[in-house]
Order: structure tokens, then sequence, then C-alpha cells
């Protein structure tokens, strides 16, 4: 296959394929050379056709708890008490500025994720 720009799906499915055939090539070897740049036009072509938005920021915080091993009750310190952080995560309270800047800092969960509006049971009065 004679290296170009992957426009096509059946141009992506040839490289995916190719890689395959690549996949153990030696560091060092025109081999590799061609699987890294054929990597590279794989990753271009899936930014454009397939981007992975960002996560909700209740998703977010349930994944980087369970990345870390923490309970809930481990979130008292960002969110408040037991009661408030059983409220954020079941969306029925809306995390406010103070709570973000904790996740932030305690999970490191980016800010930009937590800022971003997500669906909320929260009543108004």
């Amino acid at each position: 296959m004679e290296l170009h720009p992957i426009r096509t799906e059946t141009d992506y499915q040839q490289a995916l394929q190719e890689i395959e055939t690549l996949f153990d090539a030696a560091p060092n070897t025109p081999e590799c050379d061609r699987l890294d740049i054929l990597s590279t036009l794989v990753e271009a072509y899936e930014k454009a056709h397939f981007p992975i938005g960002i996560p909700d920021p209740i998703e977010a915080i349930h994944y980087y708890m369970e990345s870390r091993g923490w309970s809930r009750r481990e979130l008292d310190s960002c969110i408040g008490s037991r009661a408030k952080v059983s409220e954020v995560l079941s969306r029925k309270l809306s995390l406010t500025l103070e709570m973000i800047r904790k996740l932030n800092q305690e999970l490191g969960i980016p800010a930009e994720i937590l800022i971003q509006p997500y669906e909320s049971l929260q009543i108004s009065a």
C-alpha cells in the first residue's frame, strides 16, 4: 500500500489491516517507520471522524473515584457533607464553584469537564 492521507472508510480499513501486520515490527526498521506513519494517519482520521466528547461532570467524578478506589465518604472534603455528596452524585444538587475547585485539586478532574452544563434533577423553587 502506498502511503497517502486517509480520506475514505476504505482507506481507513486498509490502513488498520496493514497496521495489524506491522504491529510486531522490530525497532529502527523500515517496517517500524511505516507502522509509525500509518498510526499517525489513522489517529488523524479517527480524530476527525470519530471524536470523543468531553464526559459529563458527574460521570467524570464517578470515573475518577473508581479509578482511585475512592468511596463517597472520601468526597466529603471536596463537596461537603455526606448528604451533599449524595445529592451531587444523584444530580439533585449542582456543583458549585468551590466544589469544582476542590474536585480539580484533589481528584485531578480537569476544570473544563466540571464546569460544563449537565442534566440535573434540581427543582427550582
